[in-house]
């Protein structure tokens, strides 16, 4: 299953400026939208939140490929339980798990790790259904944690030590942008340091342009849950270059955060991406920006333990 096409630059921020100069309802009405741009501006129609979360709860949306799809179900499994044991390590508690597939792994399931079957019959990559399904099962939260942000997290990729701190303490009215990060080509044994490019590194790339676990949305469940959850599964139902562009959309920018937050894992030989051809880009990005310097790598290690 594809993912829904995404906007063009150009059209981005037409529609942008347009959100907020001409308003949302005058873009609903005047101009064709993809569908998770008309719930993003629903969404901003609902009006603004506070510019502050108090001890902000973290969903992390995680969709797991089933076992008829990959070689070796334990090696996904492994590195999944790596991926949790990378939130498990955050010295902020308030965060909830949700894993979706076809089989429940083997996992020490709790009300903090939550396994969400999927019984749909899905046609090739089925990652974006599952994200959509993950999405709409976030209204369980609704009495016991209904605000917070979101965040869908690849189930090989890992979080640096202390990132969900540094995102509960910040000031921000929307949510929060990976834009730092490092990219690990398992099969070349090489890491590289993705960020936004600059005129010393006109090739580089903003790390949320490489990896999906890039972005922490807001939500608030209480706020008009239905057009919450709407939003969110439609907005997860495209690649990332998209987030930063739906979460203006909707009112709730997206604030880049400071330092490296997430390790991406590729070339492992289970990764989805592979199979539709979309990695070896991103292993030469790898082998471009690799990191020599001894130091710098002890340095990203230390910050993923679980690597």
């Amino acid at each position: 299953m594809a993912q829904a096409p995404a906007t063009s630059k150009t059209r981005r921020r037409l529609l942008e400026w347009g959100a907020g100069t001409l308003g949302s309802n005058w873009l609903l009405t005047r101009r064709k939208l993809h569908p998770s741009e008309q719930a993003a501006l629903r969404l901003r129609m609902l009006g603004r939140l506070p510019r502050k979360l108090k001890d902000p709860h973290f969903a992390i949306l995680i969709p797991l490929v089933g076992p008829g799809d990959v070689g070796d179900w334990d090696a996904v499994t492994q590195r999944l339980t790596r991926t949790i044991e990378s939130f498990k390590r955050q010295d902020y508690r308030r965060w909830t798990a949700f894993v979706c597939c076809q089989e429940r792994p083997s996992l020490p399931w709790s009300s903090r790790l939550r396994y969400v079957p999927f019984r749909d019959k899905i046609e090739g990559n089925d990652k974006w259904a599952k994200l959509r399904t993950l999405a709409k099962g976030m209204s369980e939260l609704r009495d016991d944690e209904p605000q917070g942000f979101v965040m869908s997290f690849d189930a090989d990729d890992l979080l640096a030590d202390g990132q969900l701190t540094a995102m509960a303490t910040r000031k921000t009215p929307g949510g929060h942008l990976v834009s730092q990060g490092y990219v690990a080509d398992i099969g070349a044994d090489r890491i590289a340091l993705a960020r936004p490019q600059s005129l010393s590194e006109p090739g580089q790339k903003a790390f949320w342009k490489l990896c999906g676990s890039s972005a922490a949305f807001r939500y608030d469940l209480k706020h008009g849950m239905k057009t919450e959850l709407a939003f969110l599964a439609a907005a997860l139902s495209h690649e990332h270059r998209m987030f930063p562009h739906l979460a203006a959309l909707s009112g709730r920018p997206l604030k880049p955060l400071e330092d490296p937050a997430v390790l991406y894992l590729l070339n492992h030989g289970e990764n989805f991406g592979a199979r539709r051809g979309r990695t070896e880009f991103k292993q030469r990005f790898a082998s471009r920006f690799e990191i020599r310097d001894p130091a710098q790598l002890a340095a990203v290690k230390a910050a993923f333990p679980p690597f």
